[in-house]
């Protein structure tokens, strides 16, 4: 039987990553905690604040993948509108967590102490849970197989450690990284061999990942072999490396 392969999906929210002002970091922070759940990273969409693109985005993403994360648009500012469009894409009322009222009401406490504003960062689509963040107060919020992040990421980074080893997923997807000075479009062939040759049976999921580069006035490419078993990604690059060699290049196993 194959493997089951579990996915997720990630929202980004906010006008200012799409206008450039913010250079968005949790892509590849979500991706490479995602994987060490033994998750996949499937999909991304980066979204304005704008309620109908955010329930469009959350709808298509969370019906097709195991789990959806966003990013973005919980503060406690009149256009942090994620936890109202979350709801409205779920179909349920926007309610004030007790709990959450809670954990801002003491981390406030000595900070000028809570107010509107402020509240609005504990307001959750009925029937949501929270997901402790330990380094500014405001919780994160699941609901079904959704679950809702800061954006400020090291806020996010937080969250995702509160949630680490909670989600049901696969195993991790392993990697190698062979390099070797030759222009990709040389060696096509021999990759797409390589990768076929180590995909058959049960326990298939090689993937190989060519990226080239221009260095030092020279052209080269580092290629990534994804596996989820050792002994698949082992063989698969052993394998690569006397393809390589046997066009008489230089490999190097860990990438240029």
């Amino acid at each position: 039987m194959t493997e089951r392969i579990w996915t997720a999906a990630l929202v980004v929210i906010g006008d200012e990553i799409l206008s450039g002002r913010t250079q968005d970091r949790n892509v590849a922070q979500l991706a490479t905690w995602l994987n060490v759940q033994g998750i996949r990273l499937a999909e991304v969409r980066v979204v304005p604040d704008v309620q109908d693109s955010i329930v469009e985005a959350v709808n298509a993403l969370r019906t097709r993948n195991d789990y959806l994360f966003t990013t973005g648009g919980i503060g406690p500012t009149h256009d942090d509108i994620t936890v109202d469009a979350i709801a409205a894409a779920l179909g349920v009322g926007v309610t004030i967590h007790p709990a959450a009222r809670e954990v801002l009401t003491r981390y406030y406490e000595s900070r000028g102490g809570i107010t509107d504003a402020r509240l609005r960062m504990a307001r959750v689509p009925e029937g949501a849970e929270l997901i402790v963040n330990r380094v500014s107060g405001a919780p994160g919020i699941r609901i079904g197989n959704v679950f809702i992040l800061a954006g400020v990421p090291h806020i996010a980074a937080g969250m995702l450690d509160a949630l680490t080893g909670t989600l049901e997923g696969g195993r991790p997807v392993l990697s190698r990284t062979i390099g070797a000075w030759v222009a990709e479009s040389e060696i096509a062939e021999l990759l797409h061999a390589t990768e076929r040759a180590h995909s058959q049976g049960a326990d298939s999921g090689v993937a190989i990942g060519s990226y080239p580069f221009f260095r030092d006035g020279r052209t080269g490419a580092n290629f990534v072999i994804r596996a989820t078993r050792q002994e698949l990604l082992d063989a698969c690059g052993d394998a690569l490396i006397v393809g390589l060699g046997s066009m008489g290049l230089e490999t190097f196993d860990g990438g240029i």
